[in-house]
């Protein structure tokens, strides 16, 4: 579903990533994780074209996201992506959030949008907030929300970037439980997360990432049962213990 090779990335003079390869099959579950300032966030927007890249080459679906006659908004509208922080339309209803990308982006009727992103809000648990402002929810509340809402778009994979991250502690599980409960009906999904004990309930493999490389890529039973690499093994070390 998701194939990168050799993606290389320059902000300026700094390369922030290098030669980083690796793929995600259809319904499988990656982890991108790794020390902060380690590339995880810029490799997964490269995913979507959200980042630029100036080598290599990414293809979502046997789609090119580098190349020039690619339909960027087109791509982005196909692969569900979660942020850190949200970002959903404070002026808008919950209803409104998530029907105004159906309307605008695919096309689909008023009442059909509606139809569909009410059942992805129930399918989160949040049915009952529906003519709520994103401001009259709690963070874990909002984030349950851009999930439904990038749901709402019938994706061919998710990209999460730090879904938990900007959470306080007792939300982070409401987020992860709908992230599992995705898992496990064979969403394929890219997830950028600090949390080890999602990754160890659903990940089929693990992408660890330092300095703008990807230094291990293996399956979760290896990642956290004998890591290839040294850095790797300091990194779990030093995260499991405290």
């Amino acid at each position: 579903m998701i194939e990168m090779k050799d993606v290389s990335k320059w902000y300026g003079s700094f390369q922030v990533l290098t030669d980083c390869t690796t793929q995600v099959a259809r319904g499988e579950v990656v982890v991108v994780c790794g020390p902060s300032g380690s590339g995880k966030s810029t490799l997964i927007k490269t995913v979507n074209g959200l980042e630029p890249f100036q080598k290599g080459q990414i293809l979502v679906d046997g789609v090119s996201v580098g190349n020039a006659k690619t339909n960027l908004s087109k791509l982005r509208a196909r692969i569900g992506m979660v942020f850190q922080n949200f970002e959903l339309f404070p002026h808008l209803s919950i209803r409104q959030n998530l029907t105004i990308g159906q309307v605008k982006v695919l096309g689909r009727s008023e009442d059909e949008a509606t139809e569909k992103g009410l059942k992805y809000l129930d399918r989160v648990g949040l049915i009952a907030q529906k003519d709520k402002f994103p401001g009259q929810l709690s963070g874990g509340q909002q984030q349950r929300v851009a999930i439904a809402r990038a749901l709402s778009m019938d994706p061919i994979a998710m990209l999460f970037d730090e879904p938990t991250s900007a959470l306080d502690p007792e939300m982070i599980n409401e987020v992860l439980d709908v992230m599992v409960g995705l898992a496990q009906e064979g969403m394929t999904m890219m997830v950028v997360t600090h949390e080890m004990g999602f990754a160890r309930k659903v990940a089929n493999r693990v992408v660890f990432m330092d300095r703008g490389h990807i230094v291990d890529d293996c399956s979760k039973d290896e990642f956290f049962g004998n890591p290839r690499s040294e850095r790797a093994r300091d990194f779990l070390a030093k995260i499991i213990t405290h």
